[in-house]
């Protein structure tokens, strides 16, 4: 009596998961017209548009604004929030932890000591290599130190052709650690201008949107999120254990190497091109799950879809609270993330249904 009683549940649960695509994407279609429609500047997008259906020419001013400021921190706005809501939905599935996140994999750490090496010690480049990085320096830099650290954890946790979860959870806090304090030293010896670009760089922003980025970082975030939402089954398997997941036909291994993989690619090129951005990964998840129930076959797809707005909304507020100054996006990502996952905590008192 209890399996049918539960049926109707499950079925409803799958129900409101797939309903919720909808919702979302219309939700995201919603929030995106605004995100193009606020800014500090006096640009009007709606007189953009009338003047586009009468005829007319935009001025150099509006195209300028709509087109190569709003329109690209826009795109690398959902690209940005997916990719982190993902990573931190697969970790959680991954470790069978609610506590996880992208950071865990030693992407975080890596790539912002990349960025701070970049900072601090890319005066020190020849004047021909600097010419050809520049702009670039910081973002490639930073997207090369996440790979690195996540491609040595991902050799420390492995043997015999196994990953450890378990050791790669505490290599990576060990990793996290040594990265730390060697980004400290270069904290240490940097310049006054240098550490207002570390400050801000390690705060996230969207501020220095440009196509340029979107086509640098946004193939590799799309494919590495694409690849992610077909996890949804393995990661199914593997919350009731490893050993289940194997004997009902799931190749543990190769999707530990693919989650892992995919992790990495869309958290470093996300946080090559934002900085430090926190709480999407861990905050979003977590309500889906209170929402929509922990079937990873739609809450991969949820997540990415959710984490995009829950960003867009937060570079909004960045760009209006004190304008025409911007406040970096991380401290409103953590001003708003930080009492919901505390409310998440209370309500489920450490018992968060994975």
């Amino acid at each position: 009596m209890t399996a049918l009683s539960e049926a109707p549940r499950v079925m409803d649960r799958m129900q409101l998961a797939r309903m919720a695509h909808l919702w979302l994407a219309v939700l995201l279609v919603l929030v995106s017209v605004a995100s193009l429609a606020i800014g500090a500047s006096g640009t009007s997008l709606w007189a953009a548009l009338m003047k586009v259906a009468q005829g007319q020419t935009l001025t150099q001013t509006e195209e300028v604004v709509l087109w190569d400021i709003r329109a690209p921190r826009l795109v690398l706005g959902i690209l940005v929030g997916a990719s982190l809501a993902v990573s931190g939905a697969v970790m959680q599935g991954l470790f069978r932890n609610p506590l996880a996140d992208p950071g865990l994999v030693g992407v975080s750490a890596g790539a912002g000591l990349g960025a701070i090496s970049a900072i601090v010690l890319g005066g020190l480049l020849p004047a021909s290599v600097a010419a050809i990085t520049g702009p670039y320096l910081v973002p490639v830099a930073a997207f090369l130190g996440g790979w690195c650290s996540t491609m040595l954890l991902y050799r420390v946790a492995t043997r015999g052709g196994r990953t450890s979860v378990a050791t790669m959870l505490l290599a990576g806090i060990a990793l996290g650690a040594l990265s730390g304090a060697a980004s400290g030293l270069l904290v240490y010896a940097a310049d006054d201008r240098q550490l207002r670009d570390l400050t801000f760089w390690g705060l996230g922003s969207l501020a220095g949107a440009s196509w340029a980025k979107v086509m640098i970082a946004g193939p590799l975030i799309l494919l590495a999120v694409g690849v992610a939402t077909t996890l949804g089954r393995g990661l199914n398997g593997l919350a009731m254990g490893e050993a289940t997941a194997h004997h009902i036909g799931i190749p543990v291994q190769r999707m530990k190497n693919i989650a892992i993989l995919t992790v990495a690619a869309a958290t470093g090129a996300a946080v090559a091109v934002s900085g430090g951005i926190g709480f999407i990964g861990i905050v979003v998840p977590h309500l889906l799950r209170l929402w929509t129930g922990p079937d990873h076959r739609t809450l991969l797809i949820n997540s990415a879809l959710l984490g995009a707005i829950l960003l867009l909304v937060a570079d909004m507020i960045s760009r209006v609270v004190i304008a025409p100054a911007e406040l970096p996006i991380g401290i409103v990502t953590a001003v708003l993330g930080a009492p919901v996952f505390l409310w998440i905590l209370l309500r489920k008192r450490g018992m968060v249904d994975m």
